[in-house]
């Protein structure tokens, strides 16, 4: 039986994770969950799951479950309840989606603690990838990935030596607004950017795949799951989605990972790894696949993919200015205070205005982190 504990239990990610746990009560219990301020929800699955403790980061959400709640499990409140259920004893795995910056903390508590992560938090990793991979290293801890195209990665890998490795291909479905001019591009609304053509998210990611710069994010992220150069990471736009990502070897041989869009396959593959176990998610119907085609991403358009190759390459501080930049500029624009355009403009002003220092500490990234936001918040204003 494996213990997990997940950290944004009532985000995309958590949900489906639990339907995983729930179909394979025989392999899973769960511990411990956390959610930012959806307390109805996580009450929900607090009395269907039964965890030791439940925390809510927000307070005035903690506070209205602790008045009507009865049951046995323990609610916590705030950072310091987040980080008590990252590090809870009896937790083998855990499994980090929360959004953004804020996975930092307790996915580090995590490790320090001795616990395997399944990592659906790739904000974690750009911003501080050195030290999460060399705290992992040395606590003898995974970091087994969630997302679709590492996940493929991962799948691909098994068995290789990476000297054998040519290069990683990350597939990107192009979003919805894939072969749009930027002239095209100057009016687009929040619902427009919200409805992806392939898979379905939470907001900020849904924004970040139309931008591109979630596959700049995962970029920064492959880097440091396979200890590999950012001359040997390509990203191709593949907009139906089947292919989840490739790996390509020195004798021109490529493996690819294919499987219908369900985020469910790659959270079970994370929390069962390196086995793989009975599941009933759709699959692939080969004779009622018309074509698989594949582009190159249209860096013109949607420069934040090229942004976040320049900030991998550079390193130090800049990947998590990128990191917090992007985030502060999303936000300003699910808000409707900037068009969709700006959230690029402003992603390359604050990585222009920012003087990168080598080998940051943790310290050092929170810092910089909140100037990026403040940084880009008053170009905002």
């Amino acid at each position: 039986m494996q213990n997990i504990s997940i950290l944004g239990s009532t985000g995309s990610i958590g949900k489906q994770t639990l339907e995983v746990i729930a179909a394979n009560r025989d392999r899973f219990s769960v511990c411990a969950l956390a959610a930012h301020h959806n307390d109805e929800l996580l009450e929900e699955q607090i009395n269907i799951f039964k965890p030791e403790i439940a925390v809510l980061t927000d307070e005035h959400a903690a506070s209205r479950l602790i008045r009507r709640y009865r049951g046995s499990t323990q609610i916590l409140a705030g950072e310091d309840g987040l980080l008590e259920a990252a590090v809870v004893p009896k937790a083998n795995t855990v499994v980090t989606s929360l959004v953004g910056f804020a996975g930092l903390k307790p996915t580090m508590a995590a490790i320090n603690a001795g616990k395997n992560i399944a990592l659906a938090n790739k904000e974690t990793l750009v911003a501080a990838g050195e030290i999460v991979t060399k705290t992992a290293q040395i606590k003898g801890v995974k970091i087994l990935p969630v997302d679709s195209e590492h996940s493929a990665i991962l799948q691909c890998l098994q068995g290789e030596k990476k000297e054998n490795v040519s290069r990683l291909i990350l597939t990107a479905s192009g979003g919805p607004f894939r072969g749009m001019t930027p002239d095209q591009l100057k009016n687009v609304e929040i619902a427009d950017c919200l409805r992806h053509p392939n898979w379905s998210m939470g907001k900020k990611i849904t924004i970040d795949s139309a931008t591109l710069a979630n596959k700049g994010l995962e970029v920064i992220e492959a880097r440091w799951l396979y200890d590999i150069g950012y001359d040997k990471i390509d990203v191709v736009v593949h907009p139906q989605s089947i292919i989840h990502s490739m790996v390509e070897f020195i004798d021109g041989s490529v493996m690819a990972q294919l499987g219908m869009p369900d985020m469910r396959l790659p959270i079970q593959y994370a929390l069962t790894y390196p086995e793989r176990i009975q599941a009933d998610f759709a699959k692939v119907d080969f004779t009622k696949i018309s074509s698989l085609s594949f582009e190159s991403p249209n860096v013109i358009s949607f420069p934040a993919l090229e942004y976040a190759y320049i900030a991998g390459r550079t390193g130090g501080s800049l990947p998590c200015v990128f990191n917090a930049a992007n985030e502060a500029a999303v936000y300003a624009f699910l808000d409707g205070k900037i068009s969709f355009l700006s959230i690029n403009e402003l992603i390359k002003a604050a990585m222009t205005s920012h003087d990168s220092i080598d080998s940051p500490s943790i310290d050092d990234l929170v810092y910089f982190d909140a100037w990026a936001r403040r940084y880009v918040s008053g170009l905002v204003k």
